[in-house]
């Protein structure tokens, strides 16, 4: 007598993936794309607060000037940029030898869900030539 063989004997496998798998993944995705949508006008914002400093030492640059008068052209392109998370007093400015030194370093937080902030530090260096 000939037995035909049947394959695999047992509860068949499932192959793929799950609707709570994908919903997993779904869902981390989302966070991940909304923790980048709260985080842009932070970083914007840094590149409006870097530029502004790049155009006070090129329009310093290589002239003798002092604190106040670099803190008043920040104060203009802070107005001009619109920014507000950082004020241009909060700038350090030193003078190193034949050279000012402008440091911007500050904390910018944006809330993400409920009691959840997402929090990032920034930092830039510019030095004027005098």
């Amino acid at each position: 007598m000939l037995v035909k063989s049947q394959g695999h004997f047992g509860p068949h496998r499932q192959r793929g993936a799950t609707f709570l798998g994908m919903v997993t993944i779904i869902a981390i995705l989302g966070f991940g794309l909304y923790g980048g949508i709260r985080l842009v006008p932070l970083y914007m914002e840094y590149m409006n607060v870097a530029r502004a400093m790049e155009q006070v030492r090129t329009e310093f640059n290589g002239e003798p000037t002092s604190a106040p008068e670099i803190v008043t052209a920040l104060n203009r392109r802070w107005a001009i940029e619109d920014i507000t998370r950082v004020a241009p007093e909060q700038i350090a400015i030193q003078r190193d030898g034949d050279v000012i030194v402008m440091h911007a370093a500050y904390r910018a937080e944006a809330p993400f869900i409920a009691n959840v902030s997402l929090v990032v530090d920034f930092e830039k260096t510019v030095e004027i030539p005098q």
